[in-house]
């Protein structure tokens, strides 16, 4: 178990902006699209990206089975579906409760990484931190938020939804964590064309591919969605997967809603609450215990 890097800690950082900005151009640009189409415009997008630098570097496809077994499992836990769930999700569900039950995720990998991943052991300060990020969540979001747990009918299903996708990020970094080492532009790329291709068929199964009049809004979204906050972050998430492990990388759930607040604070110049300080304290407190006990490989060994 090895000590994240500084320029690990750098690219998690990056992907929380480029993830976290995602949720608010995902609501505008649900103003022009279903959720479908949204998914499917943004992996299209991303998949172009992705594969025209595949593309220029002169990268073979992958050709080992085990290789193209781990694409196609990664293209329906990581994009394919967690994008629709959490897209139909957040439609019905307050944003504060989107958190919570997304940071269940971490747990998820913690778990199973258990299990599953050499060198990602559980230990009582992985476990703290784990607590103390979740906390953070329950405490930033406010209490009540726990309250809509109690939803019924189409409320209930929201909230089964987003946690459907919570645990397919955290299955899907089980699965990229153990999938045959391969350049992290290559697995990103493929990766997000097979998702494209899935979501595709959902969409075009349920109505048209894309709508007569989005509006300019909402379609310059779904391309920032698609370049950036898929084709850029993806190549990232392998990156961070590969050299840091998939338990560093799920700390980013926790991580996000700190951007959001942050973001909120210096761009629209919302007040923070003392709540809101004591829970990025909480959050932040909760990273640094998770990593605590790891250590750096020593040269030579």
């Amino acid at each position: 178990m090895t000590r994240p890097s500084a320029a690990d800690w750098l690219l998690l950082f990056l992907l929380v902006v480029l993830w976290g900005s995602a949720f608010g151009l995902a609501d505008i640009a649900l103003d022009g699209f279903s959720p479908l189409q949204l998914v499917t415009g943004r992996l299209w997008i991303g998949a172009a990206f992705l594969m025209a630098l595949v593309a220029l570097r002169g990268q073979p496809i992958p050709r080992e089975p085990r290789a193209w077994v781990a694409i196609i499992i990664m293209s329906v836990l990581g994009n394919a579906l967690p994008f629709f769930l959490i897209t139909w999700g957040q439609q019905r569900i307050p944003s504060g409760l989107t958190g919570i039950l997304m940071a269940v995720m971490p747990l998820v990998v913690l778990v199973l990484a258990h299990f599953l991943v050499p060198g990602e052991r559980l230990n009582r300060w992985r476990a703290l931190g784990f607590a103390l990020g979740f906390a953070g969540i329950v405490i930033l979001t406010g209490p009540e938020a726990l309250g809509a747990l109690r939803g019924e009918g189409t409320a209930l299903l929201s909230q089964l939804a987003i946690l459907g996708g919570a645990v397919c990020y955290g299955l899907n970094l089980i699965v990229a964590r153990r999938s045959p080492p391969l350049p992290a532009g290559v697995v990103a790329g493929w990766v997000v064309l097979c998702s494209a291709v899935l979501a595709t068929i959902a969409t075009a199964w349920t109505g048209p591919l894309w709508p007569r009049d989005a509006g300019t809004g909402p379609t310059l979204s779904v391309v920032a969605l698609g370049v950036l906050s898929t084709g850029v972050a993806t190549v990232i998430f392998f990156r961070i997967v590969a050299e840091a492990g998939a338990t560093f990388l799920s700390l980013i759930n926790y991580l996000i809603p700190v951007w959001a607040v942050m973001l909120g604070a210096a761009v629209l110049q919302e007040t923070l609450p003392i709540k809101s300080i004591i829970a990025l304290g909480v959050i932040l407190f909760g990273v640094l215990a998770s990593q605590r006990g790891q250590h750096r490989p020593v040269p030579g060994r």
